[in-house]
């Protein structure tokens, strides 16, 4: 039974939901100008009652201490001339719900959104409070009725891949915005990622009801985004502690047994904790080469990508996986022989390409580059975070094993004890490390938070906008994505392993790794036990294309465009796009061609 649309009942309070979001984007876009904030300031204080625009700055000068300081001076100007801030807060709780539910508040909040403000942290959150307020107010405006929808379930045979289009664009805005308008995409890709959000969530809803909607959406973020980004939040501050400290000289054989502990430890400590903890030793480690770029471009293959195959800790694909029902060591055991024989070879080229090039740097310019070097002995700061590296593990390993059958059912969704214990205990941790770590150990290191907020916001997108697909995807050969399914699939309907690895790993390249093993685990069927079982060659194919391929390309894993800045920071300069792109397809492309030859056809 597909569910009823009750669109009618509630386009009022949706569409005043919509009206606040693509005014609060277009006003960061600089669509709108700015002089009209003006006069919606000067028009709101010269026709709404005095006592409601006195209760509405009140409440903002309560929450919002120093809004009089800083609030822009046209503002100021009318809130003092109409009623100096003196207005008495009404405490009759009924007043205020009433006032609180009234078109006043509404276009309040709209004016308060065009505020532009020298100080951007308080005007900031001032107007993402009053964003989310508005929200509120609209969703409020909804009719009960339209919440108590009568069934959960959604015919998935029907949706057309039209519902794919918000997922494509988000996924192509990542792969080309930061190359084609690098400057604009630093400042707005959080808009950008929810924009595309929106253009899931709003149809969506209108299609197929709120009461579906939410519960997709709830769905998504409480079982896999929110322990995602956590996992992630953890290993990228705790890695973020650790300071490598000392004197470095990138020989061949330093480099190559930096690469190999760095492949060792990324499945432990994550592709993206592992290389922001070693790159820039290994930077300071080569800083007098002549040849640089070469140890860069193997680093993003080994450390941040290939090296996180086996566990769940590795890479996002693998923890997703995980959270799917995969067994936390079933990636150390099935994925071991591809990952050594990647790994050994990889290393074996990188030696000996290392080698042939450091021969052609002449020797006086190597001991010209040592002069002046202090011969500092190597040691290990900020030791405290390997500690918390044993906790993340153990916390990661509890919610696998611990299984106390406590269930709390949210809106539909079941969230399990043991999970909700371990992103408790992988933020404790999380708080730890930044107390216990000393701040000189976070500033050598050029820790910030601006890689994992930027992770945060686009998979934010990414993960509401793939909602659609995996629902397809789940409609196997009665879905409008058939084609996959029959491309993955013989005729006999055995799994093609050497497909799944080479189309999981195609779209890993040029897409995020996550979401694509999401899809195909999906199209092969969705099952833990199964595909640990009888179809484990065709979870392993994934898995290493997913997490394998990812080093094709810039953007086919998180870390690998955070190598990239660092190093350009560094004054290394890093090819460009298609420039990484030609060692790739010169080196790994012929390395998986090998691997599908070794493990994956039948």
């Amino acid at each position: 039974m597909s569910p009823q649309r009750e669109g009618a009942d509630y386009v009022p309070g949706l569409t005043f939901v919509i009206f606040c979001f693509i005014h609060w984007v277009s006003f960061h876009y600089h669509l709108l100008l700015e002089e009209s904030a003006g006069a919606i300031y000067k028009d709101l204080t010269e026709k709404l009652p005095v006592k409601e625009v006195g209760a509405f700055s009140c409440v903002l000068e309560r929450h919002f201490r120093g809004f009089k300081k800083h609030t822009s001076g046209l503002m100021q100007l009318h809130f003092q001339s109409k009623l100096g801030f003196s207005a008495v807060y009404p405490g009759d709780d009924q007043r205020m719900h009433k006032f609180l539910r009234s078109p006043t508040l509404q276009w309040a909040a709209i004016a308060v959104l065009q505020i532009k403000n020298e100080d951007d942290i308080i005007m900031g959150w001032l107007q993402r409070t009053l964003l989310w307020l508005s929200v509120g107010l609209g969703l409020s405006l909804v009719p009960a009725a339209v919440w108590a929808s009568a069934t959960l379930h959604l015919d998935s045979t029907r949706l057309t891949l039209i519902w794919g289009v918000p997922f494509i664009g988000m996924l192509l805005s990542i792969a080309i915005g930061p190359l084609v308008f690098p400057h604009f995409w630093e400042h707005h890709f959080g808009k950008i990622s929810a924009f595309w959000a929106m253009c899931f969530i709003v149809p969506y809803t209108l299609m197929h009801g709120i009461t579906i909607a939410t519960y997709q959406i709830l769905h998504t973020a409480l079982l896999e985004y929110i322990p995602f980004i956590t996992l992630l939040f953890t290993l990228f501050t705790v890695a973020g502690g650790v300071y490598l400290k000392g004197t470095l000289t990138g020989t061949p054989i330093v480099n190559t047994t930096f690469l190999l502990v760095g492949t060792l430890v990324a499945s432990w400590m994550g592709t993206t904790g592992a290389s922001m903890l070693l790159i820039r030793s290994l930077i300071r480690a080569i800083e007098n080469r002549r040849y640089k770029i070469h140890v860069i471009v193997f680093f993003i293959f080994l450390v941040s990508n290939i090296g996180g195959a086996l566990s769940p800790l590795g890479d996002p694909p693998l923890f997703l996986g995980f959270l799917k029902g995969v067994d936390f060591f079933w990636p150390t055991f099935h994925l071991l022989l591809p990952t050594g024989v990647a790994t050994a070879l990889l290393l074996g080229l990188f030696f000996v390409l290392d080698s042939y090039l450091y021969s052609r740097e002449e020797p006086p310019q190597q001991r010209d580059g040592r002069k002046g070097r202090t011969n500092e002995p190597i040691s290990l700061e900020g030791g405290v975070n390997i500690l918390l590296l044993a906790g993340i593990i153990g916390a990661v390993l509890m919610s696998g094993i611990w299984r106390p059958g406590i269930v709390w059912t949210l809106y539909h969704v079941e969230i399990e004890l043991q999970n909700v214990v371990r992103d408790g205990l992988l933020l404790l941790i999380t708080g730890l490390s930044l107390r216990l770590t000393h701040t000189e150990n976070r500033v050598a290191n050029g820790f910030t938070w601006g890689p994992i907020l930027e992770v945060a916001k686009l998979f934010a997108g990414i993960f509401v906008t793939i909602i659609p697909v995996i629902i397809i995807l789940r409609a196997g050969a009665d879905g409008a994505l058939a084609m996959i399914v029959e491309s993955v699939t013989s005729k006999d309907g055995q799994p093609i392993n050497a497909a799944y690895f080479w189309l999981t790993g195609a779209l890993s390249s040029f897409l995020d790794n996550a979401p694509t093993y999401l899809v195909f685990f999906n199209t092969a069927g969705g099952e833990a036990k199964t595909l640990m079982g009888p179809m484990a060659a065709t979870l392993a194919a994934i898995s290493a294309g997913a997490v394998f391929m990812g080093a094709n390309s810039y953007i086919g894993n998180a870390p690998n465009f955070m190598v990239r800045a660092i190093a350009e920071e560094q004054g290394i300069k890093m090819p460009s796009f298609f420039g990484y792109m030609v060692w790739s397809c010169g080196i790994l492309v012929p390395l998986f061609l090998l691997l599908t030859f070794l493990f994956f056809l039948q």
